[in-house]
């Protein structure tokens, strides 16, 4: 990894709601200083959202969603709880015609990394939490999901269309530490000769370089990194149990080395606060092996639409109007989006502007340049004998 890769560090000191300015600021494409802030004594650190929302699904649901209203009232910060279940399914057919993925498994409902902006927070909702804090704090466990997979996979019909591990939540969020399914859904695969795509913000996935490096050696496997900024005050608050961007370009070198074949996720970019890293996150992934890329921008659907506001005007009382009326100007004056084709890049000036970066610095960084596909002609069903086509 590269020596001259430095990390922006600002340090963030907690602050009172009357003096809620940090003592470092850190400053956007402009030079414009951006003020930080822990969001005041009630702030729960380590968590992205502060607060429940409701759930669409409960009619008679009471929440506290106007925080600043009420007097003497804090949430608190549960431990993380794990909540087992035998799921009856793990492959999803995708049916957004814009993700880039026709089938996807997710071992874990809910995510304890807790990024603000995470569109699977609206999922929880279909679970019975909020997409708020229980999203965070309430995670489903798909005990039998390894069984699943192998049982999808003997299914004669099933033509090894490459699955997408990560399509929701991350699979190597913190709960894969003490249940290892993603692992064992990797072992499936690499016994069905099943392709496969991995998307995560966590160094965890090392742990799995040997069966990854198998994988690799047949082509049915490749793996992305999502890096949203390189500084670590933005990235504690807005990913606060993600790891580092230098861990994370850590595992990009690591894996390239061993053969799987890297990328790096840009997303989302969020104009006023990170959409300016393009070129540095590129280039420093391209250092350190990625070959690959890609990128969304910011979108705040459902109930994120509120807790990004929450936590925007909380950490940043003096940037947020900008912020937040940028985001609009790129979503036809609403900070929600589902046009097909617009809502996962936006539109007018600042998207545009973000689309030319990701063209200019994708050819000049050598990104996307290969031709490369996952094998799929190497599927077979354990027990059966010849091929599946």
């Amino acid at each position: 990894m590269s020596d001259k890769l430095q990390q922006d560090h600002h340090k963030v000191t907690p602050q009172n709601n009357e003096a809620i300015k940090s003592a470092s600021p850190f400053t956007n494409e402009n030079g414009e200083e951006i003020e930080e802030s822990s969001g005041g004594p009630n702030y729960i650190q380590g968590r992205g959202a502060q607060y429940n929302t409701k759930n669409r699904f409960h009619k008679n649901e009471s929440t506290r969603e106007h925080i600043e209203g009420i007097d003497n009232w804090e949430e608190g910060n549960v431990k993380t709880q794990y909540i087992e279940q035998q799921s009856k399914t793990i492959v999803n057919k995708v049916e957004s015609k814009d993700v880039g993925m026709g089938y996807s498994m997710n071992p874990y409902a809910g995510c304890e990394h807790g990024c603000i902006y995470c569109y699977a927070r609206n999922v929880h909702e279909y679970w019975g939490y909020s997409a708020g804090l229980d999203f965070e704090q309430k995670i489903i466990i798909k005990k039998n999901a390894p069984q699943l997979l192998r049982k999808f996979l003997m299914h004669p019909k099933w033509d090894a269309t490459p699955i997408m591990l990560s399509g929701n939540t991350d699979c190597y969020q913190p709960a894969e530490q003490k249940y290892r399914l993603t692992r064992g859904l990797l072992e499936v695969c690499n016994e069905f000769n099943q392709p496969v795509g991995i998307l995560t913000k966590n160094s965890w996935i090392l742990k799995d370089k040997d069966v990854l490096q198998e994988m690799a050696k047949k082509k049915i496997v490749s793996a992305m990194v999502s890096i949203t900024s390189f500084n670590e005050d933005l990235r504690r608050i807005m990913e606060p149990r993600t790891t580092t961007a230098k861990q994370k370009l850590k595992v990009i070198n690591e894996l390239s080395k061993a053969g799987v074949r890297m990328g790096v996720m840009m997303g989302p970019m969020i104009p006023g606060l990170n959409e300016h890293e393009m070129q540095r996150i590129m280039k420093a992934a391209a250092d350190n092996g990625a070959t690959f890329t890609a990128y969304t921008f910011i979108r705040l659907n459902g109930a994120i639409k509120f807790l990004f506001h929450d936590w925007l005007y909380k950490n940043f009382p003096n940037h947020a109007d900008k912020v937040w009326h940028l985001i609009e100007q790129s979503h036809d004056g609403k900070v929600n989006d589902t046009r097909w084709g617009v809502r996962m890049r936006g539109e007018g000036h600042i998207a545009e502007m973000v689309a030319q970066q990701y063209k200019k610095y994708g050819k000049l960084y050598k990104m996307n340049a290969e031709e490369w596909s996952l094998d799929t002609s190497l599927f077979k069903r354990p027990g059966i004998q010849g091929s599946l086509f």
